[in-house]
């Protein structure tokens, strides 16, 4: 098999990739008031979009926004206070500038790893590793 033929044999069983936008884009917030409480929709979609813990991302946004918070059974975050979709986007934003996009490339192709106890931003696509802010 010459290389023409495998790179057609690879590409039809590729799967097909469905574009909806930037890889590292930040999803929208999905926030809604609910008595004194702010009630963040789609929180867990966010947390799986961007690749982490509810519970990190969830803390981050407790010390960003200066509130409470916690997450229900159904995977959305209710934060004490009333809060702007505005205000909850830009603490995501600063989240993802912290936590998911590597410092070297950009690139939101990072996980978090523990180095010699302490936690540190690997990027899979360049290599770097980067040492975090407290969250």
């Amino acid at each position: 098999m010459d290389y023409d033929d495998a790179l057609n044999r690879g590409l039809e069983r590729s799967p097909d990739i469905e574009e909806t936008g930037s890889r590292d884009e930040v999803p929208d917030a999905s926030v809604r008031p609910e008595g004194n409480v702010t009630v963040y929709e789609n929180f867990q979609a966010t947390a799986d979009r961007l690749g982490r813990e509810p519970d990190h991302l969830l803390k981050f946004l407790q010390s960003e926004l200066g509130t409470a918070a916690k997450i229900d059974e159904a995977g959305r975050a209710r934060l004490t206070g009333s809060f702007k979709q505005s205000r909850v986007q830009a603490a995501l934003e600063a989240y993802a500038d912290a936590f998911v996009r590597c410092p070297e490339c950009g690139l939101p192709d990072t996980r978090l790893v523990t180095e010699n106890g302490a936690t540190m931003l690997k990027c899979d696509a360049c290599g770097a590793l980067s040492a975090l802010p407290d969250a």
